[in-house]
């Protein structure tokens, strides 16, 4: 194959073999040519153009005769080898990826519109694929090797990223990095199909009432994109503190405290987990307390942060229903190192949450609100789940899309009273229900 025909059609042959070697080979001629020392002296964007005129000189200097378009591809892919991340460095900057997973030098995937597709791009090695790792964790002050072959990183633009290598991972190393959510309104998520008018009124009287909300889903349901748009419901007098494993919530108010927890460093020291920030956070006289996601007995104290005085706070829990969501907050309270019974958390978790968004995403890759449900269970009595509105889906459609209706039901009393007391209208497709026979309620123990 030519020259000319191996840099324009790279989606064909990946990084592999021919191609492989021709930008290794002009990435070597370019730290020939450069003074590393110069170079890092140079800010990021200053590195990049001075590498391209370089190497656009090289290439006019030894390389064939290429077309301007044949001729950038080159140049992009030999400086984005020796800068960035190789070939994950058009994945990056392309907005419709929201996940890309290498699992081994030899398959690339990435989750576009809410689907998995495998791309046909490939690494020369394991050792180019590992240097791209370590160039990843050294930016962030960590490293990988065999006596910590897992690690969990942040790219400096907001890219969750997560590493394992050999020899816990028997296909090679594997990198999975989740891309930093864009922030999105309750409008735009209407028109996605995520949720409709009637209850985005209904969520925003239970967030301006300050009731306690606990944004449940699996991996990749939207739990993050839908409290950041909730959080924006916040007045913008209050002083909201947000807790994060990795900082995603962009909050447009302006009294916005924004804490991150810490891994240890590389003597395994410095650690500062979500539960040291919870306990922090209830000092700094938060009105709010978001929490990015509960995941251990973080869970305790901010359970206790809803019973005690601070109203209106928010969470997200991984759980695959409502009702799963309140037995996960129950066992996640309980490895917390202070003992508390099961019967005493479940008083606890009775007391804390009011409300339980539930979400899930589609065979069609759609995101959307399947459920609101309202705890109405006091004390020791089971959980007693209240549903306000729920998504009735359809069978899948020729087109492969998912279509169906939301529906609505009777609020209690109490959740009506206590809109009213805040004084946050009564949306009409719901009302209020008469007697407990009108409401849409089941028990989850």
């Amino acid at each position: 194959m030519s020259l000319r025909a191996r840099i324009s059609t790279p989606e064909e042959h990946g990084s592999r073999g021919e191609d492989g070697h021709l930008v290794a080979s002009y990435r070597a001629k370019l730290l020939e040519e450069i003074d590393l020392a110069e170079m890092s002296s140079l800010a990021a964007a200053d590195r990049r153009a001075r590498l391209e005129r370089v190497l656009g000189h090289i290439i006019s200097r030894e390389g064939p005769v290429l077309s301007t378009v044949e001729r950038s591809q080159l140049i992009r892919r030999v400086v984005d080898e020796a800068l960035g991340l190789g070939i994950l460095e058009p994945l990056l900057e392309d907005a419709s990826i929201t996940e890309i997973m290498v699992n081994g030098p030899d398959a690339i995937f990435v989750e576009r519109g809410g689907r998995v597709e495998q791309l046909p791009l490939r690494f020369v090695s394991a050792d180019q694929l590992m240097q791209t790792i370590e160039r990843i964790v050294s930016t962030v002050n960590r490293r990988v090797d065999e006596s910590n072959p897992m690690v969990d990183a942040r790219l400096p633009s907001g890219e969750r990223v997560n590493v394992i290598i050999p020899p816990l991972s028997l296909t090679g190393p594997i990198l999975t990095i989740r891309r930093f959510p864009r922030s999105f309104t309750l409008q735009e998520l209407i028109a996605f199909g995520s949720l409709d008018e009637h209850m985005v009124y209904l969520l925003a009287g239970l967030v301006q009432a300050k009731f306690n909300i606990i944004v449940s889903g699996a991996t990749g349901t939207g739990k993050t994109t839908l409290l950041n748009a909730l959080s924006g419901l916040i007045p913008a007098h209050e002083r909201i503190i947000t807790i994060e494993d990795s900082a995603e919530l962009q909050l447009q108010q302006t009294h916005v405290v924004r804490l991150e927890s810490r891994p240890p460093n590389v003597e395994g020291k410095g650690q500062v987990t979500i539960r040291d920030l919870v306990r922090n956070s209830l000092r700094m006289r938060p009105d709010r307390i978001v929490v990015g996601e509960v995941r251990g007995g973080e869970s305790l104290d901010m359970l206790q942060a809803m019973s005690t005085g601070h109203d209106g706070s928010l969470a997200t829990v991984h759980a695959n229903s409502a009702e799963d969501a309140l037995t996960r907050l129950q066992t996640l309270a309980s490895m917390s190192d202070v003992e508390v019974p099961f019967v005493a958390l479940h008083d606890q978790i009775n007391s804390a949450v009011d409300v339980i968004v539930q979400l899930t995403r589609f065979a069609d890759g759609a995101r959307r609100i399947t459920e609101i449900a309202l705890l109405d269970s006091h004390g020791s009595e089971p959980y007693r789940l209240a549903t306000a509105a729920r998504f009735e889906a359809q069978p899948m459609t020729p087109d492969g899309r998912v279509h169906g209706t939301f529906r609505y039901f009777p609020l209690p009393r109490r959740t009506a009273d206590r809109l009213y007391m805040a004084s946050q209208p009564l949306p009409q497709a719901f009302g209020v229900a008469r007697s407990a026979d009108q409401l849409a309620t089941r028990e989850a123990r």
